[in-house]
């Protein structure tokens, strides 16, 4: 198949730990490359030099980081990663592909947390980040069955948190979406992985408008 024009496009996948992002993400790139999308695919945080220096760093088990220390390190890996990684990849026409963006911000450390979301917001606005994503999957998932997919890693520090750190989470997750119907697509991440990979084929296949 020849190459489709370039269209930037602005991608993201949501969800709680166990919902399954990392592999509908290698799903995503698979099914948008067979059609001839060029594909670039990113982590947060992470994503430039200085976001996966800082990841090792926010993701330590042993490591006790207060929330708005940990607000402000995600912000400052976020601010390089947009203009080192992201916008330049959207200048080049490609699709670009990130697991977990503000959205998780405003659910991990607003709604697990408990950091008022308007200091999110205005600390986003001071960091610049002004592009949002296009389109974002919402992997929804219960928290307790999350972790039940989750039993055999050894968990991070964020995987540590308890179970109503992940509802309260889930709950603000929900909350975007019911905000921002037209960007946030929900993805029903408790069915059989076919399942799961066919309902974000046919939302790409209608936001693309392709087969």
């Amino acid at each position: 198949m020849p190459p489709r024009p370039n269209r930037a496009f602005f991608l993201t996948l949501e969800g709680i730990e166990g919902a399954g992002k990392s592999t509908a993400v290698a799903f995503i790139a698979n099914w948008l490359e067979e059609r001839g999308y060029p594909v670039e695919v990113t982590r947060e945080p992470g994503g430039s030099p200085l976001g996966e220096a800082l990841r090792p760093i926010f993701l330590n088990p042993d490591l006790a980081i207060a929330a708005d220390s940990e607000l402000l390190l995600l912000y400052a890996a976020r601010r390089e990663h947009l203009y080192e990684k992201i916008l330049p990849a959207l200048a080049r026409g490609r699709v670009l592909l990130c697991d977990r963006f503000e959205d998780s911000t405003y659910a991990y450390q607003g709604g697990g947390r408990g950091v008022p979301l308007a200091r999110i917001h205005a600390l986003s606005a001071w960091a610049g980040i002004q592009r949002q994503p296009d389109l974002t999957f919402w992997l929804d998932i219960s928290p307790d069955l999350g972790r039940q997919r989750t039993l055999s890693r050894h968990p991070d520090r964020v995987e540590r948190e308890d179970s109503a750190f992940f509802h309260r989470a889930r709950a603000v997750f929900a909350q975007r979406w019911q905000e921002e119907p037209a960007r946030i697509i929900r993805i029903d991440a408790e069915l059989p992985l076919d399942l799961v990979h066919g309902q974000i084929a046919q939302c790409l296949a209608e936001a693309l408008g392709c087969g």
